[in-house]
């Protein structure tokens, strides 16, 4: 068995050709999805990505290992104490060792567990290949270690190659030499300038006058495809193309890893996965070029299988599933034992039968810039905000996707019932993983406990002069009441 797994960051689905997108961002994909299943509902538990890859490879909920946010307690798993093992639970029990225990190589081309020095992330790994550019590396910086160790070990069996593409993650610093793909492109057709409007008349963190941040206007000029703020449509298909130009490179990547495959005849037994760690707001809920939330856009990810002998009719998943439910998964296709500790639950006949159930609902979190949890069930996903890291938040908010995929009606007034249903959905969840959790504590409460999300501390004074000074003094006042302790 030979697996290819492709973790693109920053990859929201709707952004590639498969999943509907207008734009020739990702052929080479495509051409995989033509061949494999397309998962339609597949969710990061915990946003953004040190949460995320944490909770995929350990299996576990943050709840459950500790790791919500990129700074403080939270950005490290809890400590197991004297109860430790000469070896971790989670060096035990990760999604790497499983494989390494069903007799597979397991390697990473990856410099993420440098970039956010979550360590752990690395247990459980044969080889461990690290392209040395901090997590600001772009896709022919990965693309060589990959095809070198494809070269020395492919022809081998069993193994696991992860390679993690950067590109689309701000700062777009796809090379000028790559040229404008998109330039004839239109803007998506939601895009308008009375959204654009409204964004820039509001306020946060990544929103239209502080797309960088929280200012940082000269960041911009050492990345060309970023305008200085989104003051026009004409900056907003600037900073559009630069994100749809990062995904363009890194599907030119996947082209030449495929191209190796085929070039070595290990195409053909050789299964490929591409994913993400989540999802990329671009101009959802007033953020832009970034993760920082719980919501449909940050939590969605991609997910599509390749499987020679499985998949050759391609078909679509649209049932709900955590990304772990699918690591758990191939664990068991790989001959493995998914281990007992886990929350992923593997769906591995229906996998193979071509038909899967699902979960009835899904819980997502986000710690590292807003505390807050999504509850996402039929066709609708309600977010419970604790923290709103100066972003215009609600503390309920619900929004039916079917209808208004991009996030801009909160029903939550309107529709008592089905916000009661999500909370007691949510209310189930939280009992379910108290009894569960090493700790007795919710670690989003931590998050509180220490000053708020690692991205808002200390920034709120500054950041309401600026609100005061560009004319929105009235976001000001709003906010500054709801932080009394942040001044």
């Amino acid at each position: 068995m030979r697996i290819l797994y492709i973790d693109i960051d920053s990859l929201r689905p709707d952004h590639l050709g498969c999943y509907g997108y207008h734009r020739n961002t990702s052929p080479n994909v495509d051409a995989i999805a033509e061949e494999g299943v397309r998962f339609t509902n597949v969710y990061a538990t915990d946003a953004p990505c040190a949460p995320s890859r944490t909770a995929l490879w350990s299996g576990t909920f943050g709840f459950r290992n500790g790791v919500v946010g990129h700074g403080g307690t939270v950005g490290d798993p809890f400590v197991e104490g004297e109860a430790r093992d000469f070896r971790s639970r989670l060096g035990a029990e990760n999604w790497m060792t499983a494989l390494r225990n069903a007799g597979l190589r397991t390697a990473t081309v990856s410099s993420f567990g440098e970039r956010h020095s979550i360590w752990h992330w690395y247990a459980g790994f044969n080889d461990i290949i690290n392209p040395g550019y901090g997590g600001m590396d772009d896709a022919h910086q990965v693309l060589p270690h990959a095809l070198n160790w494809l070269e020395q070990n492919g022809q081998n069996d069993d193994w696991f190659l992860h390679v993690n593409l950067w590109d689309p993650h701000t700062p777009y610093s796809t090379p000028e030499s790559f040229g404008e793909p998109f330039a004839d492109d239109p803007l998506p057709a939601w895009m308008t300038e009375e959204m654009r409007q409204a964004g820039w008349d509001g306020y946060g963190p990544h929103s239209p006058q502080e797309v960088h941040g929280y200012g940082g206007e000269d960041f911009y000029k050492e990345y060309p495809r970023l305008p200085k703020t989104l003051d026009s449509l004409t900056a907003v298909k600037q900073w559009l193309d630069g994100y749809d130009t990062g995904i363009r490179y890194a599907d030119e990547a996947v082209g030449q890893l495929v191209t190796a495959l085929k070039e070595a005849n290990l195409f053909e037994d050789t299964i490929i996965i591409v994913s993400a760690d989540h999802g990329e707001n671009q101009g959802e809920l007033n953020v832009w070029g970034d993760h920082q939330t719980a919501d449909q856009i940050t939590c969605n990810i991609p997910l599509i299988v390749r499987w020679p002998g499985l998949t050759n009719q391609p078909r679509v998943d649209e049932t709900l599933h955590y990304h772990f439910d699918w690591a758990a998964t191939l664990i068991e296709l790989a001959g493995g034992t998914v281990p007992e500790n886990w929350d992923g639950v593997p769906f591995t006949n229906e996998f193979q039968n071509g038909k899967t159930d699902g979960r009835d609902y899904l819980i997502t979190s986000q710690g590292a810039w807003a505390v807050q949890r999504g509850i996402r069930f039929d066709d609708y996903i309600c977010l419970r905000t604790y923290h709103d890291g100066y972003k215009m938040l609600e503390p309920i908010m619900l929004f039916n996707l079917k209808d208004d995929p991009h996030e801009q009606h909160n029903l939550a007034e309107s529709e008592p019932a089905i916000v009661n249903q999500a909370m007691a959905y949510l209310t189930d969840w939280q009992a379910e993983m108290m009894q569960t959790s090493p700790s007795n504590v919710d670690p989003l409460m931590t998050v509180l406990r220490e000053g708020g999300p690692f991205h808002t501390q200390g920034c709120l004074p500054a950041y309401l002069n600026r609100l005061r000074a560009t004319g929105r003094s009235h976001h000001a006042d709003h906010l500054l009441p709801q932080h009394p302790d942040e001044i």
